[in-house]
This record gives structure tokens, sequence and C-alpha cells, in this order.
């Protein structure tokens, strides 16, 4: 019997440390994906937002029909490919390639969900654009859009972890089979 308890702990045991580091890693993907840099884009509504405040964006910006901004009033007519340059001030519009939000039928909202509900987001393809896990890696690991958050210029905070320790642990989350979190 003795035998048999010690063969069998050990397997409890790392299934226990895996689901730890796999909720560890977890929290590390949501406190970058909950931050401004990604939260401001990742809205319920229409209208993105601005600041670490998350403030409505001026202008009466609108996501349009693509995500790329209403008719007229396009992402790219203010936000270039690349930040501003510093002497326009600290709040001129930051820039990236291919400026825009997730289009309206798939918004992929981060804002004011618990760590359960944005985790079934981002496993979910209705909600990704199609993209399943695999596809959201490479997202966060090779989108130069997603690469700004850690490059925003002006007085912008940048997200608690860098890109590579935030695209690791959505490594290591994902190849510990992307639990979510209970709540």
């Amino acid at each position: 019997m003795m035998l048999v308890l010690a063969t069998w702990c050990p397997t409890a045991s790392s299934q226990s440390d895996a689901n730890a580091r796999a909720a560890r890693a977890f929290e590390t993907v949501r406190s970058v994906l909950q931050h401004p840099r990604c939260q401001n884009c990742h809205i319920p509504g229409d209208a993105p937002l601005q600041f670490d405040a998350g403030l409505r964006h001026a202008q009466n910006v609108l996501r349009g029909a693509t995500g790329h901004g209403a008719i007229a009033m396009e992402c790219a007519a203010c936000h270039q490919t690349q930040n501003s340059p510093a002497s326009y001030g600290v709040n001129a519009p930051p820039g990236a390639p291919t400026w825009h939000l997730p289009p309206p039928e798939t918004k992929m909202v981060f804002i004011n969900l618990s760590p359960r509900e944005l985790c079934a987001v981002i496993k979910d393809r209705k909600q990704t654009g199609g993209k399943d896990l695999q596809a959201m890696f490479r997202h966060v690991r090779d989108d130069k859009l997603v690469a700004w958050g850690w490059n925003p210029g002006g007085v912008r905070t940048l997200p608690p972890v860098s890109q590579d320790v935030f695209v690791r642990a959505f490594k290591e989350w994902m190849d510990l089979g992307a639990p979510c979190p209970t709540v």
C-alpha cells in the first residue's frame, strides 16, 4: 500500500503544480490584456477609449463597419504607421501599422470581465475573428499593433510585464491546457 501511495502522490502533486503554473501564467496574460494599452481598443461599445483613464476618444471617433473607423474618420487619418515625433507633444496620436479596432462582429471585449470571462473570450473563436489559441498566440507574439503596446510613446504607461514575458506566459498557459480560472 505504501508503494502505491508513493507512486500515486507525485502525479497528484505534478498536476497541482501544473495547475498553479497555468494559473500564474494566465494571471500574467490577464494583467496585460486588461491594461489600458489593450483594453482601450477591446471595448464593448463602438467608441474607442484614450489615455490610462480610459476616457472616450475625442472627436467622437467610432469603430466603423470594419473596425478601421467611420467613413471620413478612419483611424489611419490620425494614427500613422509609427508614433508621432516627440516634438508633437506627449498626447500626439500614437501609431503602428494597421491601426484599428477589432471589427464590430468580433469585438473581443476585455473590459469589465472577470478573469474567467476574459479567458472564455480569448478561447472563443466566435469572439476572436475565428482565431484558435495557436492563432491568438501568433497574434500576441507577431502583430505590430500588439507590439506597439510596449512602445506607446508620449506619457502612456506600459503593460505590467515586457512583451517577451507576456508571450512566454501565454505560451506556457496554452501548453498547460489553457485552463480558465474559476472566478
